[in-house]
């Protein structure tokens, strides 16, 4: 689903990351660069002097420097040509380039867009800081008006939103607060960009996630034509980086404390980003906090120094440690009662708590009406009647917000089954309500 930004930005909006002039920009020696050539043309076998600037994203007199000083070096060979530069001349390695490409992949198995150092990903955050970027109350409301919820609450996620902190919220289970956690992210809208791969004192780590980073859908420049550009060394911005919407990170019971530090993979040698690095700029939802395969104090305390001074560290798996910024909105949601969870001192340190209650007797009716038009099913208000005198009161249910659309869900599965149309009659709501509610007095 396409998200259109609601939100005002105040940080640079269109600033992007501008593209190297000399190598020396890149941050990159140049030993680090001939070595991913090298690797580059291991693995993929002889290529153009274009497919390695649209793969490696350098432009292609950077390239050339390093491909002719490799070719002095007798470890690259031109095997033919597809045109009359030498962006068209194909280039193959010869076998003592071969034996130095294993070399190289020995020490790290990256392959792909060239990395960006550390010191430029954390100017880069900066500069697209989720600090920045505010919500109004109109577009708060137009932003949540898919759902109903009461005005009270809106007024309270507002400051909390705008504060790009932390969020805390709890509930009862089945009233929402996944879906707001959602529709917060969706609300703060815009695009950023993030480079594919961070270089750490000669280390990778792979940063760009297809999971979690979505191409921008505005971004309008063609490939085709940047590729044309940098073969001449020009271009508009740094292409080792992507234009993402900005990120909604999502983790709930799976999540480990293991999976918030680098993931070290001792075959590749290279390091997998954390989720809360992968939701720089963005939003990051811990799902049924309290329902992790960690306590929650053990995760909650890997997180106090970064909640309070927006800076994490991370582990190198040698021992070194490095800061990486933590640029994001936590958002924590459970149905569990906090104060079991975690001590008063760290609830001090999540800046926002907000309570999802149950809904009202209007809300329901309220969501049960959408959940009917959504599903083309007609509308009768005795129907809500119905469910609050024959199931909530009878067995002592208290009505859920999630209720109302698996009803009306379980209606629809029932008359598709029985080749009907979809309708809240009372042989059809009540057959929906007993298969979906735990009845034990029938």
């Amino acid at each position: 689903m396409t998200t259109t930004p609601i939100a005002s930005n105040d940080t640079e909006q269109d600033w992007r990351p501008a593209a190297p002039s000399k190598l020396a920009d890149t941050g990159l020696p140049s030993e680090f660069v001939l070595e991913l050539l090298l690797k580059t043309l291991y693995v993929h076998g002889a290529r153009s002097g274009q497919y390695l600037t649209d793969f490696i994203r350098l432009p292609f007199p950077f390239l050339d420097d390093q491909l002719l000083d490799l070719q002095q070096r007798r470890l690259v060979e031109v095997r033919g040509t597809q045109g009359s530069n030498r962006g068209a001349y194909v280039f193959d390695l010869t076998a003592a380039g071969r034996d130095r490409a294993r070399e190289a992949l020995a020490g790290s198995q990256y392959i792909g867009p060239a990395p960006v150092p550390l010191a430029q990903y954390r100017d880069a955050v900066l500069r697209q800081s989720i600090s920045n970027v505010h919500v109004t109350q109109e577009s708060l409301r137009s932003g949540f008006g898919h759902l109903v919820l009461d005005p009270e609450l809106l007024t309270t996620l507002g400051p909390a939103v705008n504060s790009a902190k932390s969020l805390f919220l709890f509930g009862d289970s089945g009233n929402g607060k996944t879906a707001i956690a959602e529709a917060i992210s969706h609300l703060l809208g815009g695009a950023m960009y993030v480079p594919y791969a961070v270089e750490v004192g000669g280390e990778i780590m792979v940063l760009h996630d297809p999971v979690f980073h979505r191409t921008a859908a505005d971004d309008t420049e063609a490939d085709d034509a940047l590729a044309d550009l940098w073969l001449d060394g020009g271009s508009s911005f740094d292409r080792r980086y992507v234009r993402i919407e900005r990120p909604v990170v999502l983790v709930g019971g799976e999540l480990t404390l293991e999976q918030l530090d680098l993931q070290y993979d001792s075959y590749t040698k290279l390091y997998q980003a954390p989720f809360q690095v992968k939701a720089n700029g963005g939003v990051l939802i811990i799902d049924d906090f309290g329902r992790q395969r960690v306590p929650p104090r053990d995760l909650l305390n890997r997180w106090i120094v970064p909640l309070e001074r927006r800076v994490d560290y991370l582990t190198l798996h040698t021992g070194g440690k490095f800061p990486v910024p933590f640029d994001c909105l936590v958002i924590f949601a459970t149905n569990l009662d906090p104060t079991h969870l975690v001590e008063e001192a760290f609830l001090r340190r999540i800046h926002y708590k907000i309570h999802v209650e149950d809904p009202s007797r209007a809300q329901y009716e309220a969501i049960f009406r959408a959940c009917c038009e959504a599903r083309s099913i007609p509308f009768r208000a005795e129907a809500v009647e119905f469910v609050y005198q024959q199931f909530y009161r009878r067995l002592s249910i208290m009505p859920r917000a999630c209720h109302p659309r698996d009803i009306t869900d379980h209606v629809l599965d029932i008359a598709k089954f029985l080749a009907r149309e979809p309708q809240l009659s009372t042989e059809l709501l009540e057959r929906a309500c007993h298969s979906y509610f735990l009845d034990t007095t029938a």
